[in-house]
């Protein structure tokens, strides 16, 4: 039926493999650990490598699993806040296999109101450009996450997820959506009720010369923009966090590092604006602070003036999540991860550190309770003070959320677990605690109407 074959052809087909494999290796190598001088080829040999994780995500749908490292815990666990407060819980759900989220209403841990968009309806109205030419496979109701949401003053919930910017209503259906570019990370809002928000300019506003012209998901240039919004949509002011740079003296900082054959694509990695919303010795009411993951910094904007006012470095590590706290402080979550050779690792465990412009340093906020609670998110991760000394820290890369009293006692934690046991995504939900946010809820749960199924 087969016919033989010489062992001296398959000894030469064996020979011939080895320096296949080791070349293919070396390419793979490169591109994990080293500058690639042959990005492109490594890139291709990178891809081919992970098409089994690709296709194992496709068939069992598990690109929003994270690791369960607390199997004891299920939903809430603790004791409810005594004060009202609430949080915006934007989830994962694995037993409806969506993006989901909740008003929780945090003195009996109660689901008040649950927002439950069809995204992939939202999609079907996507124009179809170079940007958003995967959104149906790569953002479609079974993976979509609703990132940062946020409850605005006419009772909308603005979100994205390296999407569009979208705004629904109390019955999820949509109010619109901005798509001129992707939209990505944090949301918030100023004093006068305008959103900022953050998205990857294309095309890029750099020169192709310098930069390429390819987007951002095949590799291209990361070209992070600030983005200012009115509740309706309307895109009231943009800016490039490049030309930013460039303009104000610090280009040496997206192409003066890394080795010489290696081209940093995502130099800043734009993760936080928040908005300043009062004129301070230190700042300027219409100010923004940025956090910038790549760059290990922080900084002060000022867009009426083009100018970048401060910038903090040095003791945190790849942070997010800026806060205001006062007329002269700030916090800073800070993930405290670092590129050693094995990879991103947290280097200990994730802190909070305020930062005080009046004297110059930096301190630790309730640093053993974070070691003894073991929080230690490598990517992402929010951190908020709140005006009693209380501290909510979402560790977004397992699925966890934990509240601390003042003290350093925990006081209740949450894990997002499904019927299943397994851990699912959440998606840097927001804790609501000041008495305008606490209004703005309060008008949102008296206007309900009756939802269509």
């Amino acid at each position: 039926m087969f016919k033989k074959i010489e062992i001296w052809i398959l000894y030469l087909f064996i020979l011939l493999t080895i320096p296949v494999t080791i070349s293919f290796g070396l390419l793979i190598r490169h591109e994990l650990l080293e500058a690639p001088r042959f990005r492109g080829i490594s890139k291709k040999a990178l891809f081919l490598v992970e098409i089994p994780v690709k296709v194992k995500r496709i068939i069992f749908n598990d690109d929003n699993r994270v690791p369960t490292r607390f199997p004891l815990l299920n939903g809430f666990d603790g004791k409810p806040n005594s004060k009202e407060s609430y949080l915006l819980l934007s989830r994962y759900s694995g037993n409806l296999k969506e993006g989901i989220v909740e008003l929780v209403d945090l003195t009996n841990f109660q689901v008040l109101h649950t927002w439950n968009p069809d995204i992939d309806k939202f999609n079907k109205s996507v124009n179809n450009q170079e940007e958003f030419r995967y959104i149906k496979r790569d953002a479609n109701n079974s993976r979509y996450v609703l990132t940062h949401p946020k409850l605005i003053e006419d009772g909308g919930l603005v979100f994205t997820d390296n999407s569009p910017l979208r705004k629904i209503d109390f019955c999820s259906n949509l109010i619109f959506q901005k798509y001129h570019d992707k939209f990505h990370h944090s949301i918030e809002t100023d004093i006068e009720g305008n959103i900022w928000a953050s998205t990857y300019i294309y095309p890029q506003s750099l020169p192709i010369e310098k930069v390429g012209n390819k987007v951002m998901g095949d590799f291209g240039y990361v070209d992070d923009g600030i983005v200012k919004l009115s509740p309706n949509g309307e895109i009231l002011f943009e800016k490039s966090l490049s030309e930013i740079f460039i303009e104000n003296g610090l280009e040496y900082l997206l192409f003066a590092t890394g080795d010489i054959n290696n081209f940093l694509f995502d130099p800043t990695h734009l993760n936080d604006i928040q908005p300043v919303d009062f004129d301070g010795e230190f700042w300027k009411k219409g100010d923004l602070f940025l956090s910038l993951r790549h760059q290990s910094m922080v900084i002060l904007y000022r867009p009426s003036t083009n100018k970048i006012i401060w910038k903090g470095t040095g003791p945190f590590f790849h942070q997010h999540d800026v806060d205001i706290l006062n007329d002269h402080t700030i916090s800073v979550f800070n993930n405290n991860s670092k590129d050693f050779i094995s990879g991103d690792v947290v280097d200990g465990n994730n802190q909070v550190i305020i930062y005080d412009f009046k004297t110059d340093k930096y301190s630790l906020y309730l640093d053993d309770s974070l070691i003894k609670n073991d929080v230690r998110t490598t990517t992402e991760g929010r951190g908020q003070i709140l005006s009693n000394g209380d501290l909510f820290v979402e560790e977004t890369n397992f699925g966890r959320m934990l509240y601390i009293n003042s003290d350093g006692s925990l006081r209740w934690t949450y894990v997002n677990r499904a019927d299943d046991k397994k851990t699912y995504d959440v998606g840097w939900a927001r804790i609501i605690y000041n008495n305008k946010d606490i209004n703005i809820v309060k008008k949102f749960l008296s206007s309900r109407v009756k939802c269509n199924d």
